[in-house]
């Protein structure tokens, strides 16, 4: 057996188990010398060395991680490729990846997608030379996918929710484009009947669009028409479904 001066732990070694003649007297002569995530224990007939876990933290986003340099892409024509949205951003900065999301049932773009850019300084250029710009004819939205809530105004969206006027005559709303905001659900329903409200449900603790809402109005026949209007209506690029509640 090699001597204690003579072994080496190697880095991945969390447990050394050994049978000296003296647990006691080893547990001396090891403990001052040992660093301090090492600790010691002993048992009849068998000392062990433990290897302490060092204290993991949770991995806080920098501004370099791939949520900062995530745009989200809205309203691109349905008959964009990746790779021809690829070649439009990586000529205002480094592109790593490009993927236009397609509905898992008809298999047609949902006309939005997501590019991660080489850099944040890549992310923002490309945010401020592409967003409002056309492709195709229509006018693109480009921004970062997550933004951190300090950045929101809580208090703004809760007062939102707050004055939606509920009612048993309401529709629910799918399939909504994330840029669509309360007021937009409510000019957009009553283009054809008058609405009592509108919102767009969001993540919790987030300003996110939840992708669905609801809209409410004064009487069943109402809703009826509201459905045989715009169940299947484009609305910001997206065709929404529309039901009863």
């Amino acid at each position: 057996m090699a001597s204690m001066s003579s072994l080496i732990l190697p880095p991945y070694l969390t447990k050394l188990s050994f049978k000296p003649q003296s647990n006691q007297h080893l547990l001396q002569f090891l403990q001052p010398s040992l660093p301090k995530n090492l600790t010691l224990s002993s048992r009849p007939r068998k000392l062990r060395l433990f290897v302490a876990a060092e204290e993991q933290t949770a991995t806080v986003a920098s501004p370099s991680s791939e949520a900062a340099r995530r745009l989200y892409v809205g309203n691109i024509p349905r008959n964009l490729k990746n790779d021809e949205l690829t070649k439009i951003v990586e000529e205002h900065g480094a592109v790593e990846k490009a993927e236009v999301m397609y509905d898992k049932y008809s298999g047609r773009s949902r006309r939005f997608a997501f590019v991660t850019m080489k850099t944040v300084e890549d992310a923002n250029a490309a945010i401020e030379k592409l967003n409002g710009t056309q492709i195709g004819g229509r006018e693109i939205k480009v921004n970062i996918t997550e933004k951190p809530l300090a950045q929101v105004d809580l208090s703004l969206l809760q007062a939102e929710d707050s004055q939606f006027i509920d009612s048993p005559h309401k529709v629910y709303v799918g399939n909504l484009a994330k840029t669509v905001t309360s007021e937009t659900l409510k000019k957009f329903f009553s283009e054809k009947g008058k609405v009592m409200s509108a919102k767009v449900s969001r993540v919790p603790g987030s300003s996110k669009s939840g992708g669905f809402g609801f809209v409410s109005f004064s009487s069943d026949e109402e809703v009826e028409a509201a459905i045989n209007s715009f169940n299947n209506a484009m609305l910001e690029g997206e065709e929404i479904r529309v039901n009863k509640a």
